[in-house]
């Protein structure tokens, strides 16, 4: 493959991925507050669109979420794979030879 394909190769493969996740939500944060009729309204606070909070809320409470997701897993696991791949470099710079280094 000549590596002029190779390149072409790697931009779509770029562009590919940046347009999917052009179609990623973003996640905006919304305080909701219960009025005295019982109706839960949402009022914006991300972007500073929607209405204001009202005089009523003291100050917009998080939501509890509990003791959280353990993430003992995902740190190991990123963990050995980071330590898998720099091991592939490692592998694949001693197996070019030449002993330089490559420009990163």
């Amino acid at each position: 493959m000549s590596v002029t394909r190779r390149t072409l190769l790697t931009a779509t493969a770029a562009g590919t991925l940046l347009t999917a996740l052009w179609f990623v939500p973003s996640a905006n944060a919304t305080v909701e507050t219960v009025s005295q009729s019982g109706v839960a309204t949402t009022s914006g606070t991300g972007s500073g669109e929607g209405a204001q909070p009202s005089a009523e809320d003291a100050a917009p409470q998080l939501a509890e979420t509990g003791p959280g997701v353990d993430t003992t897993p995902y740190l190991i696991g990123g963990t050995a794979l980071l330590g898998l791949g720099a091991g592939f470099v490692t592998y694949s710079v001693r197996r070019s030879g030449g002993g330089a280094r490559p420009a990163l």
